[in-house]
């Protein structure tokens, strides 16, 4: 199976809909822009975060298995995806890809 990289590449915050809808809470996430892990036989990394690892999961062990070619081309690189968390107030985008 193929090793495959996570890496944080970007986060959004959408404060008009936090303040509409979300509770006020002190934490929230611990990813940091350009942050990585490496998946090892499609399994979830240490220190990944439960959520975005559910957001991403199908995608890791389909490129772990080099399956990959996602959506008819969606990628310039055919092994790799860009995934967001499904945090809808901050969500991170994550870039995937076999190494």
């Amino acid at each position: 199976m193929n090793k495959v990289r996570i890496t944080a590449v970007r986060q959004t915050v959408y404060e008009d809909l936090m303040a509409k809808y979300e509770n006020p809470i002190e934490h929230t996430c611990d990813v940091s822009v350009g942050q990585q892990w490496i998946s090892i036989d499609g399994r979830c990394p240490e220190g990944m975060c439960p959520s975005a690892w559910e957001s991403m999961k199908p995608f890791v062990e389909s490129l772990a298995r080099g399956e990959g070619y996602f959506f008819d081309g969606w990628m310039k690189n055919p092994m790799s995806a860009m995934i967001s968390c499904n945090d809808g107030f901050r969500p991170f985008s994550f870039y995937i890809e076999v190494i």
